[in-house]
């Protein structure tokens, strides 16, 4: 009698492969050696092993998986900067000198994740409080400056900290003054370095 070859299917699992080969050699006998060499193939200690043995090796498989999937998604200590500045080309660059760059020492070692815009009024549409560490804004800018911007942000998030940006004089008495809300706190000039831009924002972060 011919049998269909559909050995190939099951090389990828050994243990039934022997199962299958002892299956196949009971067609040699007769009709009842058959049922017995199933009977048999079915109460055989030596297949409860190895399927045993395979279990063993998946489960164990799915431990190592589940582990290093658990290390690879722990994440690093991120700051996320938003910076609002209504020339693309300062944000750009800004982007490009922050984004990624680590800061600190050993265990402490941070991270920063910049977001950039250059339109105020979006930038309030798009906001997510708790999120963002600091707010990194120009002063002058079309539709609402710095300062205005300041103020709505902080009524969505106390927490965040501030820092001001512009490439001209300002007098800082006259802003508190109309700004009694805001810190003045930090104020870069532009044009800026970016290793003199990544010292100051670390150090309003820490």
């Amino acid at each position: 009698m011919i049998f269909p070859m559909q050995i190939n299917t099951h090389y990828a699992y050994p243990s039934l492969d022997n199962r299958i080969g002892l299956y196949y050699r009971s067609h040699s006998n007769s009709d009842n050696s058959l049922h017995d060499q199933q009977q048999h193939l079915t109460e055989s200690p030596s297949y409860s092993l190895a399927d045993s043995n395979l279990q063993n090796q998946t489960s164990n498989s799915h431990t190592i998986i589940e582990t290093e999937t658990k290390v690879s998604l722990k994440p690093p200590f991120i700051k996320r900067i938003l910076i609002v500045d209504d020339n693309p080309d300062v944000t750009l660059t800004f982007k490009a000198g922050l984004d990624g760059i680590y800061y600190g020492d050993g265990d402490k070692k941070k991270r920063f994740e910049v977001y950039v815009y250059n339109c105020p009024l979006f930038v309030l549409t798009q906001f997510k409080p708790n999120y963002y560490d600091l707010l990194l804004t120009d002063i002058y800018m079309p539709n609402m400056n710095g300062f205005q911007l300041c103020e709505k942000i902080l009524e969505l998030d106390a927490n965040i900290r501030v820092c001001f940006m512009t490439a001209l004089e300002v007098n800082i008495q006259a802003l508190r003054e109309v700004y009694p809300n805001v810190s003045f706190g930090c104020f870069i000039e532009k044009p800026v370095s970016i290793k003199y831009l990544i010292q100051r924002v670390s150090a309003e972060l820490d």
